[in-house]
């Protein structure tokens, strides 16, 4: 029996934030709007209007960059409760046409309609009819692409955007239209790669496809990749995306200056802390692996991670990475961050009968304390039911805004 043959759908909608807040306040129309900190803080470009990119603004741009060419422009904060409700009603249309979607962010996602197209009278269908319901739903546009692969439906997405829609049938097709791009157009390639590619005389997929062998001896396993890629394969699945089977949960946050007092670092993780812990009890779930993330005022970034038995507590998680913490190097510090990952079910110890007597009572009754806080928390916020430490950590975060807003 022949396997059927995969059809991917990659969807991208159209500078997101920004056509959100356009949707919002038609008044921005037109005008260059850029999303992210504002000019007078520190921060980057979450996202900018294609008026804006004419500029040359771009994603993950320093906003002071952003600033400088593009004076001119609308400069806004992030509406991050906005967005996700846009982007749960994007979903939801999403999941009419499959249930096998891989969210990669709240406006980007991969659908594996292989199964499921021909019931909607086939994938090109399905493409025209997500663009349609997006804009009579959401009031949003985006681009579309089906391909056979990952990779294929991804660059198709690209091809027309805003707005666009394209297809990219088989290997042959993609070959032809990506063979005289450079090097960067495929999947895993960045500036590093593109760098040492450029060393061998290699600049685009034509060099690539017409230097495989010393790829392949250069870059080992990734240059098989990177050749394959170039050649149309590519076999990686659409995976769905169940929050609580996620590889990790993060939270960090980047200082408007330079931090050096280190109590005000340790409290800033510690509310970090909270957060996660919050999310992931909702989630029933608890995590075995615990990483702390340090950006420096030079921009260096280190990762420093422990794993153990399964926590979820936001005490627990705070005194890993106050271990962690205690053992970098001391320096002015822009960003903190903490991490989760190796998710399981709550560790339980096997106690021995003489722990059970003494112990079994505290349990209980911790249990059920928890268990009231989590209820409290959910019926009136995070913030509800605070430890004195937790406090202590947002009096020093109030006190320090009122601080700045003085200056």
């Amino acid at each position: 029996m022949k396997t059927m043959e995969k059809v991917i759908i990659h969807i991208d909608m159209d500078a997101f934030y920004a056509a959100v807040e356009v949707r919002d306040n038609p008044e921005l129309l037109g005008l260059p709007l850029i999303i992210g900190a504002l000019p007078h803080e520190r921060g980057v470009v979450a996202t900018c209007s294609y008026e804006a990119r004419k500029f040359g603004v771009r994603s993950a741009m320093s906003i002071k960059d952003a600033y400088r060419l593009c004076p001119q422009g609308i400069y806004m904060h992030p509406n991050s409760k906005k967005y996700k409700e846009a982007s749960d009603r994007i979903h939801e249309i999403w999941l009419t046409y499959t249930d096998l979607v891989e969210y990669i962010s709240l406006d980007e996602g991969f659908l594996d309609v292989t199964g499921s197209a021909a019931h909607f009278g086939g994938a090109k269908r399905v493409g025209l009819e997500i663009k349609r319901r997006t804009v009579e739903e959401v009031g949003l546009t985006c681009s579309v692409g089906i391909g056979y692969s990952k990779t294929s439906a991804k660059i198709a997405s690209e091809e027309k955007k805003p707005d666009g829609f394209f297809e990219i049938p088989d290997a042959k097709a993609f070959r032809e239209l990506i063979i005289d791009r450079s090097v960067r157009v495929i999947y895993g390639v960045g500036p590093k790669t593109a760098e040492a590619l450029q060393i061998l005389g290699i600049n685009t997929v034509r060099g690539v496809l017409n230097n495989k062998l010393p790829v392949c001896e250069r870059f080992g396993k990734q240059g098989k990749q990177i050749v394959e890629l170039a050649e149309g394969i590519d076999e990686r699945p659409v995976i769905p995306y169940y929050e609580a089977e996620a590889k990790s949960i993060s939270r960090e946050t980047t200082f408007q200056k330079d931090i050096t007092d280190l109590d005000y670092l340790k409290d800033a993780l510690r509310l970090l802390a909270k957060d996660l812990s919050m999310k992931i009890r909702l989630e029933g779930i608890s995590a075995r692996t615990i990483t702390l993330k340090v950006k420096y005022a030079d921009m260096k970034l280190i990762t420093r991670s422990k794993s153990g038995k399964a926590i979820n507590q936001a005490k627990d998680i705070y005194d890993a990475v106050e271990v962690m913490f205690d053992a970098i190097e001391k320096r002015p510090i822009r960003l903190v961050g903490i991490g989760l990952s190796g998710f399981d079910e709550p560790d339980f110890q096997q106690l021995t009968l003489d722990d059970l007597e003494s112990t079994q009572q505290g349990k209980k009754s911790k249990k059920v304390l928890d268990s009231t806080v989590l209820e409290l928390q959910k019926k009136f916020g995070n913030k509800i039911i605070k430890t004195g430490n937790e406090l202590i950590a947002e009096k020093r975060f109030r006190t320090e805004e009122e601080n700045e807003g003085k200056e």
